[in-house]
């Protein structure tokens, strides 16, 4: 099939697809397009990227930027601002749920003060401040659990198959070749194979979680048509990690599937303390372990894997080497600037990440910043564990991806503008109610206690409707 059909062909059927989408929810917002159009902007390529059909290869592009991203960034923050200001979102709940994660902000806002590039700091933070205005214009949606789930799935229509056209028939976009050995690496449409396999990451999990929680019902018509629709997602997106051989991906789903199938299953059903406990423990002891008694090489070795991790390893020695303030950093996304980062291509070539979001944080940010990091993780790990009373399901889906995000980043950086960073957030944040649909009582009592990030969703409402006509 020559190229353009390909493309042509794949634009026809994702606008047929969003237009007959048999898990399409009535009544959604066409705000979403917002937090859309910037997810998938974060899952694939900046607009200059796309329309340049190539990569920075030079230290001071990350530096200068461009103004063609700098102004799409700009419509969509103060598109998602009028969206909020238009919902009269409550500022004072959101900051008081959510004390972590704003300390976390603020703190990298001050941080702008000892970079060695205070202008390139305060400009990236600006910029990632719109990854917390697009998230929550999702979450202020008035059906929050349909808004994140038409947003996870129209996300992964959307850059999936892309990913599928451009490996196949674009062999220049949506693939790069070694220099030293020429072999073959697939990206599809983000920009490189890492974050192609988050990408099937966050589709695995999202599909078999809507499989699984769709199943009781699949005897209906239109259930079992969105079940066939997940499995043919689910086929395409196990493909696509395997050509994107990201290891690290790869596992996390493994781990995420794994949490959503006993999550799903009758004995974890009935004692569901014991896998909220089981979860955290697992990952503490891991890092033991791994960090502790050099665990994971040993076992990379003994399966004929690189013991370094693809040189993770000398990175990290490398990276914990050079000169950083350890309590404060060196300020929001600094390090990887100016003469670090060319002592650094020196001897690893392109590299603009640590490959580990906890140590990415700590070169930035230092201590407190991990610090405060690690705060919004063990309260957005209580949020979820709080929400299985509302809808178990959910629950499933919220552990899943909070397993899944704290292991990725062991040997991945996403806590920053990733699209992981992104997913977790959708999961992560504590909503506040909507202004319009507050009472008074729960405005003045219980101000503090965070309102469920996804109420029960609305799976089998056909089934339900025919029993109560069946009533008496």
């Amino acid at each position: 099939m020559p190229p353009l059909l390909a493309l042509a062909s794949w634009f026809v059927l994702l606008l047929a697809l969003l237009r007959f989408d048999p898990a399409k929810e009535k009544g959604i917002s066409p705000a979403l397009w917002v937090p859309i159009i910037w997810l998938f902007i974060t899952g694939s390529r900046l607009p200059s990227q796309w329309l340049a059909g190539q990569l920075a290869t030079q230290a001071g592009g990350f530096e200068e930027g461009n103004p063609l991203d700098r102004i799409t960034f700009s419509i969509l923050i103060v598109a998602a601002l009028i969206i909020l200001a238009s919902r009269s979102f409550r500022w004072d709940a959101f900051l008081t749920r959510n004390f972590f994660l704003v300390a976390f902000i603020l703190f990298a806002l001050v941080s702008v003060v000892w970079s060695d590039f205070p202008l390139v700091a305060i400009k990236r933070w600006f910029r990632d401040l719109g990854n917390y205005l697009v998230i929550l214009v999702v979450l202020s949606d008035p059906r929050p659990p349909e808004a994140v789930t038409t947003v996870i799935r129209r996300l992964c229509y959307l850059l999936v198959p892309l990913s599928v056209v451009l490996m196949k028939y674009f062999p220049t976009i949506g693939r790069y070749y070694l220099y030293w050995t020429g072999s073959v690496t697939y990206m599809g449409a983000t920009t490189s194979k890492n974050n192609l396999g988050a990408l099937c990451l966050i589709s695995g999990l999202f599909f078999l979680w809507d499989t699984l929680r769709r199943w009781p019902e699949r005897k209906q018509r239109q259930t079992k048509r969105v079940i066939r629709l997940n499995l043919v997602f689910i086929a395409m997106t196990l493909w696509t990690l395997n050509l994107a051989n990201s290891a690290t991906s790869r596992a996390c789903l493994m781990i995420g599937s794994l949490v959503l199938l006993a999550a799903h299953s009758k004995a974890f059903q009935r004692y569901s303390t014991l896998l909220k406990i089981l979860i955290p423990a697992v990952f503490v002891l891991y890092i033991v372990l791994a960090f502790g008694f050099d665990m994971n090489s040993q076992v990379a070795g003994a399966v004929g894997r690189d013991p370094t991790f693809t040189d993770r390893t000398n990175i990290w020695a490398l990276l914990l080497s050079m000169k950083t303030n350890p309590l404060v950093g060196t300020g929001y996304e600094s390090f990887w600037l100016g003469p670090r980062l060319s002592v650094i291509w020196s001897q690893f070539g392109t590299l603009n990440e640590a490959h580990d979001g906890y140590l990415e944080v700590y070169l930035n940010l230092g201590l407190i910043g991990v610090a405060l990091l690690c705060g919004f993780l063990f309260s957005s790990y209580q949020k979820i564990c709080k929400n299985f009373t509302v809808d178990p399901s959910v629950f499933s889906f919220s552990l899943a991806f909070w397993a899944a995000t704290v292991f990725y980043n062991i040997t991945e950086a996403a806590f920053k503008a990733h699209i992981m960073w992104l997913a977790f957030l959708l999961i992560a944040i504590a909503a506040p109610a909507r202004a319009a649909e507050r009472t008074p009582s729960s405005a003045e009592l219980d101000i503090t206690q965070p309102t469920p990030l996804l109420p029960r969703l609305n799976v089998g409402t056909p089934a339900l409707k025919s029993n109560r006509k069946a009533l008496p």
